[in-house]
């Protein structure tokens, strides 16, 4: 579970490694960009009919509404960003855009002719890693946008989610709680899109039975993830028998489990008491060689 401070600082390295001067290693810039006075900083501007949409934009929809607000803001005071772009092979004078499309957008409804970009040679894998951390940096970016980004990354470009983390600034159960959601049947992935249920909800329905009619009894009854996880949980008791169980684990705690699991290579089970800040850890061994490493990790 990372800070949200870090996740910030994780980010803001990945985007200003791309204004600096000479190049640098992506993810370890310094933490202040280049500034449009700083020489050698390749900017220009260009016309709004020499860009391309990127291949990798990870967002598939751009609301009209924002969009327009954008082009207004636009019309008042120019774009104060530039767009960062790169060439595209084999076509002279046109490049494809990989942060900045809804800028570019807007730019058209507010009908400039010009905007300024930052133009910079990338491989693909860059330029997708840098369309996805961009608009992870918007924070408006839709949830299933965002695991798709994951996934592609990873089937792509062979990223494990160790890597992918540490490249995008999240934790590696962020990560993987996200890519879960792309498990979820078609209908509740469109539910989530369209905003009627957030990615905590949809986290909550994967592991259940019947996910489609759970999601629209929690959009008709408007509950919360917490009683959605409840919901989720009781839906798998046979009819007609109390259950008693324990109150469903958190997402949070679900997530804190897989990482130990994933970083000590055995089941860790995490039980909270009512009051929600003690509780009880459980490390479970297959034999005494697994004991005795578990023994060497912590001392």
């Amino acid at each position: 579970m990372n800070a949200a401070s870090s996740t910030k600082r994780g980010l803001g390295r990945g985007l200003n490694a791309l204004f600096e001067d000479e190049e640098t290693p992506a993810f370890a810039a310094p933490a202040v960009a280049a500034t449009p006075e700083e020489p050698g900083v390749p900017r220009k501007t260009i016309s709004v009919a020499m860009l391309r949409p990127g291949k990798f934009q990870p967002r598939q929809q751009f609301d009209d509404a924002t969009l327009k607000e954008l082009a207004e803001s636009i019309t008042a005071h120019g774009i104060l960003q530039p767009l960062l772009v790169r060439p595209l092979k084999g076509q002279d004078g046109q490049y494809e855009i990989i942060c900045g499309e809804r800028r570019w957008r807007a730019a058209q409804k507010a009908q400039l002719h010009n905007v300024p970009v930052v133009i910079r040679e990338m491989d693909d894998e860059q330029a997708m890693q840098m369309a996805l951390i961009e608009n992870l940096q918007r924070e408006d970016l839709n949830p299933l946008d965002e695991a798709e980004g994951y996934q592609r990354l990873m089937e792509e470009f062979a990223h494990t989610q160790d890597k992918l983390a540490l490249a995008v600034g999240k934790s590696r159960s962020h990560v993987s709680n996200m890519i879960r959601l792309l498990s979820l049947p078609g209908s509740v992935r469109s539910m989530i899109r369209s905003g009627k249920l957030s990615a905590g909800h949809g986290r909550a329905l994967i592991t259940a039975k019947n996910p489609e009619a759970l999601a629209h009894d929690v959009i008709a009854r408007g509950l919360s993830v917490r009683d959605t996880e409840r919901l989720a949980q009781n839906s798998e008791a046979k009819p007609g028998v109390a259950r008693k169980t324990k109150p469903p684990k958190d997402v949070d705690t679900l997530g804190l489990e897989r990482e130990m699991l994933h970083r000590l290579g055995m089941k860790v089970t995490i039980d909270l008491k009512n009051d929600g800040k003690s509780g009880a850890l459980k490390i479970d061994f297959k034999d005494f060689d697994q004991l005795d490493k578990l023994i060497q990790k912590l001392s």
